[in-house]
């Protein structure tokens, strides 16, 4: 069974590259669950280890972010919670020589990399921690340093085909032995993230092309725990106008995307394909999207975002919505739903859902809307012209030619009146499906003013 997850940190408000791993990792185990019939897991994990930063609504904000984009999850973790563990597998890499304490503090560290690159030379670690003797520890602690701990790394080939980029190979030597404690005894990301693929038995790691090298790294690591690493995929990274997305740059976030009217599945259909040379596909729900996604698609080049890109999409996802659809969408919003005839009538003048709100108003309200004197006297004709009885979609052409007939108006001329006299509005939905939503009654009212 594929078990998949995603791992933010809540440090601060998810942004579209966030949301985009996310949905990448949930659309591959869908699309498989699609194929074999064989379902998932899909593992949320808190990485919540840097107490300082992360923050209770940031991590409820992950949580609201995950239900408005409809990606489900079936279990729960949090990094903070598993210290213990962590701990336990730090004391057996230790009685095995696999970590080796150092006293560097990060201004040395810094210098050291600097003479590295002025001398042409990669600015891996030169492992100094491992010439320190009992004796230069106990003195370098009795000075007040503390030791940060670093996995040692084989100095041998590691290689693994990657979901996207295909056969990757980096050899150990080449690599810095990577902290995996710090010096005030916190776990940054490498072990923990590690431990628990490992313990949470996860199949497949879809994560930024920022991880590449740490995967080298963390095979290691798998192996040293004897366990099997999962098979991994690194899509490029997006691009913004600001360049890599990142919150800490203040990247558009997504509840700012959900506040401007953004539907979950225009962000979903676009992130889907962009990266593949494949258009976008409008769907209106992950099932639909997944069998249209092939992670293989995704090209090596780094993807531009742009926000106007959603706004360009939404209304396309919007408009093709079904009414149903809608409907649990303003409920969502707290508003109350509309008739399958009121949406086939506005949906193609519809942005975005908040908008439905004004059409409402327009349709349902007694408000009667100013005309010119000759407009006003050119609709009162015309309402005395108007079919008795129900109203349906061929009513407006029927009455229409007759209107023309009598009056002698064609073009512009004969439709603008109407429209402003029954909307109040220069452009909207097609009159002869916003008759029958309209009734006799308040079509005649609004054209006789």
């Amino acid at each position: 069974m594929i078990t998949v997850r995603f791992a933010p940190s809540p440090t601060g408000y998810m942004h579209i590259g966030n949301l985009r791993t996310a949905l990448l990792n949930y659309l591959y185990a869908l699309s498989a669950k699609e194929k074999s019939g064989e379902d998932f897991t899909f593992v949320l994990r808190m990485d919540d280890t840097d107490t300082e930063r992360s923050k209770p609504e940031y991590e409820q904000a992950v949580y609201e972010d995950m239900r408005w984009l409809g990606i489900p999850w079936n279990r729960l973790e949090h990094q903070s919670r598993r210290l213990e563990r962590y701990n336990q597998v730090l004391e057996d890499f230790k009685r095995r020589g696999l970590v080796y304490a150092c006293y560097e503090t990060a201004e040395e560290l810094e210098y050291k990399r600097r003479r590295q690159r002025a001398r042409g030379l990669p600015p891996v670690y030169d492992r100094a921690g491992l010439k320190l003797t009992d004796a230069d520890k106990a003195k370098l602690e009795a000075e007040g340093r503390k030791p940060h701990y670093r996995f040692m790394l084989e100095h041998r080939e590691v290689s693994w085909n990657d979901m996207v980029r295909g056969h990757c190979s980096y050899n150990g030597a080449h690599l810095s032995d990577p902290i995996i404690v710090r010096e005030d005894g916190t776990f940054p990301y490498m072990l923990p993230s590690v431990i628990d693929d490992a313990d949470f038995g996860i199949t497949h790691v879809i994560r930024g092309e920022d991880h590449v090298t740490n995967t080298a790294v963390q095979i290691q690591m798998f192996e040293a725990l004897g366990a099997k690493p999962p098979v991994f995929g690194h899509p490029p990274l997006l691009t913004g106008r600001e360049g890599k997305l990142s919150k800490r740059l203040g990247s558009l976030s997504s509840r700012e995307l959900r506040e401007q009217g953004i539907e979950p599945m225009t962000i979903a259909c676009l992130l889907a394909r962009l990266g593949t040379a494949d258009s976008v596909v409008v769907c209106h729900d992950w099932e639909e999207l997944a069998k249209h996604f092939d992670l293989t698609r995704f090209g090596r080049a780094q993807p531009h975002f742009d926000t106007e890109d959603l706004f360009k999409l939404n209304p396309r996802i919007v408009r093709s919505m079904p009414s149903d659809a809608v409907n649990a969408r303003l409920r969502e919003r707290g508003e109350k739903e509309v008739s399958a005839d009121f949406w086939a009538a506005i949906s193609p003048n519809i942005d975005k859902i908040a908008d439905i709100a004004e059409w409402e108003k327009i349709c349902y309200t007694d408000e009667v809307f100013e005309l010119n004197g000759d407009d006003r006297a050119f609709c009162r004709h015309a309402a005395e012209l108007l079919p008795q009885g129900g109203f349906d979609e061929t009513t407006f052409q029927t009455w229409i030619a007759v209107v023309k007939e009598k009056t002698g108006r064609k073009g512009r001329d004969l439709f603008h009146p109407i429209r402003l006299a029954l909307t109040g509005r220069e452009q909207g939905p097609e009159l002869k499906m916003l008759l029958p939503v309209l009734g006799r009654e308040k079509t005649l009212a609004r054209l006789q003013g």
